[in-house]
């Protein structure tokens, strides 16, 4: 497995344009000036450090961008940027990326290169993810990324993707319950995570690390699935094919039984964390358009699951496209991501689903954050603060 925590001193890369650890290197672009974070203004939200960090996460469908300060309870998002570039656009039948793949991949991370250096970022973790691991061509896209942009990926392994994404929705988890899993459908792969707590408590968010009972992952995603069944249109019995498909991929998994065996034993509830989940609540929720703080955290029954994937199997592609919810980016995935969820509801019919709009890049920020030991130093800082204040007179 790699090193969960890892990352580097943009800065330092920025000099050197040396070294193993991810972040910036060798920028073709001008530096920008710096535009200061406005400071927190919640009780809780003060920063905790004047360092600003950043997570990349380059998948099969997305490139994503998150730069965070530091609070005194976790982060505060200082710059965001999301694009869908279809990486793994045909990766199952050339087993490469295409050039026009990897062009439009570059370009979003061109913008993610002038934001990491306009904003000033210290600390970073870039990573790719499936369709750079499966690629033939995976190493030699990481070279002309670095020549092309300045910026060094690190192409992780599953367990590693699997258990960020644990670390950045750790905080939906109901530490209440018997136990929780957690999936996160991604463009070409599914990531499972089985968190056993049995009656035990965890100390913030990565040591919710520890309650990992088993992981898998699953080459398949909302892209590869809808190429190899077809995303447009999609009829009842289509859909049918990609569940079972799914479902005997999910059997093979060896935790299968322990954790069907823990749902009737106890409460366990489902976390999922991709834009799959994040769209069946905001059509749920019949959003005029999305809104990240209606979606997160929100909790759904399987009921409401069924019933929102049977209205989108009534729609056309047309009318897919012009829910606000769903966009022409997602209409012809949204049903390959409803077939891999439901294949993992059905094996696993917990009663309550919790949605995250979060996940990998927060459990970057998190991982790099702890390392740091920012919230550690800020804690030393107000108990001296404290007993300065305490002192007589």
């Amino acid at each position: 497995m790699n090193e969960l925590f890892d990352g580097a001193p943009v800065a330092e890369l920025l000099v050197s344009g040396t070294g193993n650890e991810c972040g910036v290197v060798r920028p073709v672009a001008e530096t920008a000036p710096l535009r200061q974070a406005r400071p927190a203004r919640r009780t809780g939200d003060e920063p905790a450090s004047d360092s600003l960090y950043a997570a990349l996460d380059l998948g099969t469908n997305n490139c994503r961008l998150l730069v965070a300060q530091p609070t005194r309870r976790s982060f505060r998002v200082v710059d965001a940027f999301s694009r869908i570039v279809r990486l793994g656009e045909d990766l199952d039948r050339r087993s490469a990326l295409g050039d026009a793949a990897q062009s439009r991949a570059i370009e979003a991370l061109k913008v993610c290169r002038d934001k990491l250096i306009s904003r000033g970022v210290t600390r970073s973790r870039l990573i790719a993810t499936e369709a750079c691991r499966r690629a033939a061509n995976g190493m030699e896209f990481i070279d002309r990324v670095q020549r092309e942009t300045g910026l060094k990926l690190e192409v992780v392994d599953r367990e590693t993707e699997a258990r960020l994404a644990v670390a950045g929705c750790a905080s939906l988890v109901d530490p209440a319950a018997r136990g929780a899993i957690v999936f996160d459908i991604g463009g070409g792969s599914t990531e499972l995570v089985w968190l056993d707590f049995d009656g035990q408590c965890w100390p913030g968010p990565l040591g919710l690390q520890k309650r990992v009972a088993a992981w898998t992952s699953m080459p398949l995603g909302v892209v590869t699935l809808a190429e190899k069944f077809g995303g447009v249109a999609v009829g009842p019995e289509d859909f049918e094919e990609m569940v079972s498909h799914v479902r005997e991929t999910l059997e093979r998994f060896e935790a299968r039984e322990i954790m069907v065996k823990a749902l009737a034993e106890g409460d366990v509830h489902l976390l999922g964390t991709s834009g799959t989940v994040t769209t069946i609540c905001g059509v749920h929720l019949a959003l005029d358009r999305y809104d990240r703080r209606k979606v997160d955290g929100t909790w759904m029954r399987g009921d409401d699951v069924v019933a929102v994937t049977e209205r989108l199997l009534g729609m056309t592609f047309e009318e897919r496209v012009k829910n606000p919810c769903i966009g022409p980016d997602r209409a012809d995935l949204v049903l390959a991501g409803c077939a891999i969820f439901e294949a993992i509801r059905r094996e696993w019919p917990c009663r309550r689903i919790r949605v995250a709009d979060r996940g990998l890049r927060e459990g970057i920020l998190m991982s790099l954050m702890a390392r740091d030991g920012v919230w550690r130093n800020s804690r030393g800082r107000r108990a001296r603060r404290g007993r300065r204040r305490q002192q007589p007179a």
